[in-house]
């Protein structure tokens, strides 16, 4: 692991602990080393943090290829897992603390509602598949997608996850569920009369 990887991971670290309020010397006293190491690579917290967004998206993108590579599972078992990926070592992450992102850091808040927005490319192509295949019903794809991002950029805008206790992957899990549910083709039973 290089450097700049090892800071990030130690910012992980810092969040995971004090959430928003880690400060510089708090990663320094994880990594043991110096702040001024630190400052060598990044020039203040905000850039270390709009860097931390891009580290974390890049893992949930490396964890989307693994279930896409993946043959054992089913086209709408891989639509499911990828809508609700995140990287192992994220599950313990307080993400519900992100709301506070928007008016504290309202560049990071742009980068992770950037980082929402784009890279649905190999999804799109998954649902596509599902749909010709028969085991996703036809629906508008940009809609899902909207009602994807909106549900997931709520989470970071208010503290709706932690009014009701949920945690950031719950929530997802939940999210993930109401949206396959409604996509997926459901097999009629017949009824004996």
């Amino acid at each position: 692991m290089d450097v700049r990887e090892t800071i990030l991971e130690g910012t992980l670290q810092a969040f995971r602990k004090k959430g928003l309020k880690f400060t510089m010397d708090d990663i320094a006293a994880l990594l043991k080393i110096s702040k001024k190491t630190i400052y060598t690579v990044f020039h203040d917290k905000e850039e270390m943090f709009l860097a931390m967004v891009d580290y974390l998206f890049d893992s949930i993108k490396e964890s989307e290829q693994e279930v896409l590579q993946n043959p054992a599972l089913t086209t709408v078992e891989k639509v499911r897992r990828i809508l609700g990926v995140l990287p192992e070592g994220y599950k313990d992450v307080d993400f519900r603390q992100l709301y506070l992102l928007k008016e504290k850091y309202p560049k990071i808040y742009k980068q992770v509602e950037l980082r929402l927005e784009t890279g649905w490319e190999a999804t799109i192509e998954l649902i596509e598949k599902g749909i010709e295949e028969g085991s996703i019903r036809p629906i508008r794809i940009p809609i899902l997608k909207v009602m994807m991002e909106s549900a997931l950029e709520q989470f970071f805008q208010r503290d709706v996850l932690i009014r009701s206790g949920l945690s950031y992957q719950e929530a997802l899990d939940e999210v993930v569920n109401i949206l396959m549910d409604g996509i997926m083709v459901h097999k009629q039973m017949e009824v004996g009369r």
